[in-house]
């Protein structure tokens, strides 16, 4: 967290705790009990351990410290569903996660009912300490991280079936909606503050804020879309060795890659969280590798904008777009810039720390710090990211080979038009 909550009343913070735990039931009601339990790769978390992870968090960081005489639900689910927090305790391996047909989902929705049940309690306490305030909101902003962790974990479970299930049957359907033609426009440059204002809750790698030099640049006014992303196929860029990094070509061709996540053979349909559609053109392309954004990037003459060249040009635009509470769960067309919303951007940037960096004290140390090694930062939240949840200096990362996340592009090119 970059800065104290004391200006939140308990009060508030207990009305916030309850929409957020609510809006996560909502994005699971049409699912059965059998698809929480599916795991289809180590990547990929059962629906049922997230919803007991989430309050698992509460409980061993929230309620334990904080709460007087609280009793634990289970002893056994600190060990189910601790996530990476080696300094609270061991943990059942992530790749094995599918493997736990018990607890059932009844008896984890009984855990959540208890965990609420206590935190509301916690809540209405006089005089909550302003650290236990930090904390519960740290874990409102984790519980919204692991809802789009969610949903898409479920979409890989439901593209493996052969059925082809939909998440939710009541998605907004797309409209089909012009794009401008590809443009670049000069980015700032020179030396220019980054990272998380005081002011506002961050995570610990936005911070802290601080002094960073950039070159001369333009940044590209759209997202790739994916009638761009299909010539650059049709091309034959999959078979072009030249576009590519060392690492990314050895992977497409160990892996067979040769169109993004999710699209059929004939490039015409792509599974989305409401079943197989038609692939609109004008819609961003999402579902592929960095290596992959970085190819187009070189087939398109340009480059990936750097996490800063980003940040500077997403603090001039409205916090607005297709997120998650759109409902329409899939990257929309839009006559917009997109720089929030719809897909997670490739950066060129590496994951690492801030000059100045320093990680939580305890445990919660270990929520970011430590991966800062071999990851790709990305940016701008997607359409499964909740819109009180996403902000300009908010820095994600995913090694760049992952491709199960709603991930994307946006191009940038050395030099300012004169």
């Amino acid at each position: 967290m970059a800065s104290p909550m004391a200006e939140i009343s308990a009060a508030a913070l207990s009305e916030r705790y309850r929409a957020v735990r609510e809006q996560t039931l909502l994005l699971i009601r049409e699912l059965q009990a059998e698809d929480t339990v599916v795991q289809t790769m180590p990547d990929v978390s059962p629906s049922k351990w997230h919803l007991a992870h989430v309050s698992w968090f509460f409980e061993r960081f929230v309620l334990e410290p904080y709460l007087k005489n609280y009793t634990r639900f289970d002893d056994r689910y600190h060990y189910l569903f601790n996530s990476y927090y080696y300094t609270a305790g061991e943990m059942h391996a992530r790749p094995t996660r599918g493997l736990l047909s018990r607890p059932t989902l009844r008896q984890v929705l009984d855990f959540r009912s208890y965990v609420d049940t206590a935190m509301q309690q916690l809540l209405q306490t006089d005089a909550m300490p302003e650290q236990a305030m930090q904390v519960v909101t740290l874990g409102i902003q984790h519980e919204q991280q692991h809802q789009e962790l969610l949903l898409t974990d479920i979409k890989h479970v439901f593209f493996c079936n052969p059925l082809r299930p939909a998440v939710c049957s009541s998605l907004h359907k797309a409209a089909y909606a012009e794009i401008a033609p590809y443009a670049f426009s000069n980015g700032a440059s020179g030396i220019h503050s980054v990272g998380a204002h005081d002011e506002d809750f961050a995570f610990d790698n936005e911070t802290p804020r601080h002094d960073a030099l950039l070159q001369e640049h333009r940044i590209g006014n759209r997202l790739v879309s994916n009638g761009e992303y299909r010539e650059f196929i049709r091309d034959g860029a999959y078979e072009n060795c030249e576009l590519w990094l060392s690492d990314g070509w050895a992977l497409i061709n160990e892996r067979g890659w040769n169109r993004p996540l999710y699209w059929n053979a004939e490039l015409e349909t792509e599974f989305t969280l409401g079943g197989d559609a038609e692939i609109n053109d004008n819609a961003p392309v999402c579902h592929i590798s960095y290596y992959e954004a970085d190819a187009f990037a070189r087939w398109a003459g340009a480059r990936l904008p750097t996490e800063f060249e980003w940040e500077l040009a997403a603090e001039r635009q409205p916090i607005d777009g297709n997120l998650l509470e759109s409902d329409y769960w899939h990257p929309q067309a839009s006559a917009g810039q997109q720089y929030f919303g719809d897909v997670w951007e490739w950066t060129s940037s590496s994951y690492a720390a801030y000059p100045g960096f320093k990680p939580l004290d305890g445990s919660l140390g270990e929520y970011n710090g430590k991966f800062m090694c071999n990851q790709m930062t990305v940016r701008g939240g997607s359409c499964v990211t909740s819109q009180s949840h996403i902000r300009a200096s908010y820095r994600s990362f995913f090694y760049p080979d992952a491709r199960w996340q709603f991930l994307g592009l946006r191009l940038a090119k050395d030099g300012h038009d004169k």
